[in-house]
């Protein structure tokens, strides 16, 4: 036991101050590299969470522009009693008006029939009668068989129906049957949708999912809060209409039926935009070059 305290303290009397210090110094520099490697590796991990955090803080932004009529449960639409739809005839309308009797000969004066020939070599021979439409004039007029001229612009389909209807009481002893009918009520829809065109309305009542849902629906590029109505009055006044299809509330927005030649215009977002510059930049970059190129081999043909 005595060898082995005098071993201890001969190998602890052999190491010298200074390596003692060189020791010490080692193992601090030792903690420090450690320390700093935790606090790089602790700093790209919140780099990484970070990043993470943006991502899907921006997906969720992204999610919340997409869906159509956000926040419905919370819309209240108990107090709201709105008129069922009827479109109203306007400037270069077309319409169909027929005046039916239980006796056809004494309607007959008041609806307008066009026969036309089956062809050049038998001008004899028609074809089924069909009705003449009506081109509803600046000023809302139509000529009608009998009765004259006829203010209808800005009426309805009832509306005009019992102004015909009125009128014919001098001529017609019975309640005639009088029907008008829209022969070019169309809406268009153009931007970013699947299927951009115009649209004819057969019913003539058709709100904007309907219209949206004719054109094939937005892209992912449609900007749902940004959808443009163009609409024209009868007095020729054209406005432009910013809608937000995000907002459920739009349901009862006096825009929310279309009119007859009313315009959808949906807005592209930024990165349809993006995208577009650089497909157009990409392909006049090509397009400089290959005739750079085609200018070089020629230069260098001649040149031969």
């Amino acid at each position: 036991a005595a060898s082995d305290v005098y071993k201890r303290q001969t190998s602890t009397s052999s190491i010298k101050p200074w390596q003692m210090r060189f020791t010490k110094t080692n193992k601090l520099i030792n903690q420090k590299t450690k320390y700093k490697k935790t606090n790089r590796q602790m700093k790209k991990t919140n780099y990484a969470l970070l990043v993470l955090l943006a991502l899907v803080l921006a997906s969720c932004s992204a999610y919340k522009q997409v869906p159509y009529l956000q926040a419905s449960e919370y819309l209240d639409t108990s107090g709201q009693n709105p008129p069922l739809y009827d479109a109203r005839i306007m400037p270069k309308d077309l319409l169909t008006i027929t005046v039916n009797t239980t006796d056809p000969e004494t309607a007959a004066p008041f609806n307008l029939i066009v026969a036309t020939t089956l062809s050049n070599q038998n001008k004899n021979l028609t074809n089924q009668p069909v009705l003449q439409q009506y081109l509803v004039d600046n000023k809302g007029n139509i000529d009608f068989p009998v009765l004259g001229i006829l203010h209808i612009g800005g009426l309805t389909k009832s509306e005009a129906e019992n102004l015909i209807r009125e009128k014919l009481k001098t001529y017609i002893t019975e309640v005639p049957i009088v029907n008008v009918r829209m022969a070019n009520y169309k809406i268009s829809v153009m931007g970013e949708v699947t299927n951009p065109g115009s649209f004819v309305i057969s019913n003539e009542k058709v709100n904007l999912f309907e219209a949206l849902a004719m054109a094939g629906d937005m892209t992912i590029y449609g900007q749902r809060d940004n959808v443009k109505l163009i609409r024209e009055d009868a007095q020729g006044h054209r406005e432009i209409i910013p809608l937000n299809l995000n907002d459920a509330s739009i349901i009862l927005s006096p825009y929310y039926y279309l009119q007859q030649n009313d315009v959808i215009y949906v807005t592209p977002n930024k990165t349809k935009a993006k995208n577009a510059g650089i497909s157009n930049s990409t392909t006049i970059w090509f397009s400089v070059v290959g005739t750079l190129v085609s200018l070089a081999s020629l230069i260098v043909t001649i040149s031969r």
